[in-house]
């Protein structure tokens, strides 16, 4: 079977993260059978549709790296089906279903059905009862379809509805789930398939191109359950051969809930803002729920597609976990070379006005931050002290455990003579100094090197100090180290 999957998402709001999961599972799918991943955007929601929304998807894309493989011109220029140009299409397909007697006109206007779905609102409410939904009362179902035609094409306002059986059953496999069983009588009440605008609904929409596209597999995540028996019944309307069906376990944040922006960040745009790598978020994120044979923590695209499997996605709900995310992230960053490293950490330390020295310092800082660095934003923050003389933090900050504040002075006193006798070209040869000279004064190397650290960097925990004594020169590092002496008067 040649595999054909789709992403179709609604341009009505940014990509998160259930979003880039549905789409990077098809992905790999596809891409791991050897088939083709298709972008389909589905915009028949006018309301809520945005231009900004569409580019937002098309960003996060390129930002993450994997991309569909076809559009409409096949073999040409690549790009999505969209849905809102192939309006004259879903009316085709909504009038043949209409000649088959499997749909029909409807001429209540929309005041008739909102005051519907008022009233059993509130007849359910005086009866203590409720319902998920209110579906339509099928009025216009017993029309005759000879004068139904008549009267739309005499140009009445109406509406295609969908004939949903009033008895038995609709029965589908799921990959993933088994055989699900849903009543009919359970299914949305002739659901419209096309609007009296002439736009169609999300369900005649997708069941038209999925079928028109060839699509082999929907893997969607399982709100989208609901839906399924509407469409195995238009699958039937039609005559198609539906696709086969895998609903994708949720995301859920770790207090069992739906993940959301109560979480954490939620949106593509959010992580990649914070500074994550996009290679650390599509490990992540596809090992929520899945599991891959070999064990490993960190796969390339390619290793992942090849080793993705519909029967290794898990059945129970998958829980982010910001934490080891945070943990990939660390160590996509810690693979980078320094000049990679360099020009992603870049823009965040142009928007913190730090990128004024010339590329060879910044170079030189990579490999002091990179073991450090949790995300791409915490560069500005930890090299921050390469730029400028840090606050002078407290007095205690400089005393090491069991000394007391007129050792500390003298420590300093003492390593501010003797730093400017080091070679720091030979960070090996100016540490073996430094060890003989706290010798030769009666300290501890240790004892010695904290309130320098502390005077130099601004914080007990910092980078390599030598290292960064050899960047930011011996004059400014002997100037900082005076300055914290006189804090002791």
């Amino acid at each position: 079977m040649d595999v054909r999957v789709r992403y179709a998402p609604s341009p009505t709001g940014n990509q998160h993260i259930g979003s880039v999961r549905t789409a990077l599972f098809n992905y790999l799918f596809a891409r791991g059978q050897g088939g083709t991943f298709i972008l389909r955007l589905e915009d028949t929601d006018r309301t809520r549709y945005s231009d900004a929304y569409v580019k937002n998807l098309y960003d996060t894309f390129e930002w993450l790296g994997f991309k569909w493989a076809e559009g409409p011109d096949v073999g040409g220029p690549v790009g999505p089906y969209i849905q809102s140009e192939r309006f004259d299409l879903y009316r085709k397909y909504a009038e043949e279903l209409v000649a088959k007697g499997r749909a029909y006109y409807c001429f209540c206007d929309e005041e008739r059905v909102a005051k519907m779905h008022t009233d059993a609102e509130e007849e359910d409410s005086s009866s203590g009862e409720a319902q998920a939904s209110y579906g339509y009362d099928r009025r216009c179902r017993s029309i005759d379809p000879a004068e139904a035609r008549r009267r739309a094409e005499a140009g009445e306002a109406h509406v295609i509805r969908l004939k949903i059986p009033l008895e038995g059953s609709t029965k589908f496999r799921d990959i993933l789930l088994g055989e699900i069983e849903w009543k009919n009588e359970d299914v949305s009440p002739d659901p419209v398939l096309l609007k009296s605008d002439g736009f169609p609904t999300y369900h005649l929409a997708n069941v038209v191109d999925d079928h028109l596209m060839g699509i082999t597999h929907v893997l969607r995540a399982q709100e989208w359950i609901p839906s399924a028996p509407l469409h195995m019944i238009m699958y039937d309307a039609f005559g198609w051969k539906a696709p086969e069906l895998c609903h994708l376990p949720m995301v859920l944040g770790d207090d069992g809930h739906k993940l959301s922006k109560r979480h954490g960040a939620t949106a593509v745009d959010e992580f990649r803002k914070k500074g994550y790598l996009p290679e650390a978020l599509i490990n992540y994120v596809a090992m929520l729920g899945a599991s891959y044979e070999d064990g490993r923590d960190l796969y390339s695209l390619g290793d992942l597609a090849s080793l993705f499997r519909l029967e290794k996605i898990n059945k129970a709900p998958a829980v982010f976990d910001y934490q080891k995310l945070e943990w990939y992230n660390g160590q996509y960053i810690r693979m980078k070379d320094d000049r990679t490293l360099l020009a992603l950490v870049k823009p965040f330390l142009d928007e913190a006005g730090l990128a004024k020295k010339d590329e060879a310092f910044l170079l030189a800082a990579m490999p002091l931050v990179k073991e450090r660095l949790h995300f791409l934003s915490d560069a500005p923050a930890m090299m921050r002290y390469l730029y400028e003389d840090p606050a002078l933090p407290a007095k205690e900050d400089f005393i090491p455990k069991k000394l007391d504040a007129a050792r500390a002075a003298e420590l300093l006193a003492a390593a501010a003579a003797f730093l400017p006798k080091c070679d720091f070209s030979d960070i090996e040869a100016a540490e073996n100094a430094f060890r003989a000279e706290a010798e030769r004064i009666g300290a501890k190397f240790g004892d010695l090197m904290m309130p320098i650290r502390v005077a130099v960097t601004g914080s007990r925990v910092s980078p390599p100090l030598f290292e960064s004594i050899a960047l930011i020169g011996t004059e400014i590092s002997v100037r900082r180290l005076e300055a914290a002496r006189k804090l002791f008067g």
